[in-house]
């Protein structure tokens, strides 16, 4: 069914693009590479791009553009609640990566793009919760996030484990 191939496999292109930009961080922090930086709008985005087209194959493929049988949808199956959730994140994360927002939103900015993580998170429980019996691929992709998410509450504790020790 070329609609459910072309679902899935922008499903798994906004997920891949989330990924690598939460990895960013990391990357940059353990290289000392700021250069890193220049490029985690753009996949950010792609991940914004792709997950839109996601949700418009779900729209014309699946529902063919009938409101009313995806709001009933939206609220009777979890894993599609759990992708309209994480597509609102990543409209929000998308509409203020400009520079107008960071300016008009200061130090709020960076806590608003910390929901980057719970937008990668919720994408893995959407396709885990889709997947009937194979679950290695978002099992996959959970441990690709879940260790982004790991270092990187690693790295803001750090100083106060050597202080422990």
């Amino acid at each position: 069914n070329p609609g459910d191939y072309l679902t899935d496999q922008t499903g798994t292109w906004t997920i891949a693009f989330l990924t690598i930009s939460l990895s960013i961080t990391p990357l940059r922090r353990l290289t000392g590479s700021n250069d890193l930086v220049k490029v985690r709008r753009m996949f950010g985005l792609f991940a914004f791009f792709y997950a839109t087209l996601h949700m418009m194959t779900w729209i014309v493929f699946v529902n063919y553009f009938d409101v009313p049988s995806m709001i009933v949808d939206i609220g009777k199956r979890p894993f599609i609640t759990v992708g309209m959730a994480t597509f609102v994140i990543l409209f929000l994360l998308a509409i203020t990566s400009n520079r107008f927002a960071i300016r008009k939103l200061g130090r709020r900015w960076q806590s608003l793009h910390r929901l980057a993580y719970v937008a990668g998170i919720l994408a893995v429980v959407h396709f885990w919760w889709l997947v009937k019996a194979d679950i290695t691929e978002p099992r996959r992709w959970g441990v690709a996030i879940g260790s982004l998410l790991l270092f990187r509450l690693w790295w803001a504790n750090r100083s106060r484990l050597s202080f422990r020790s």
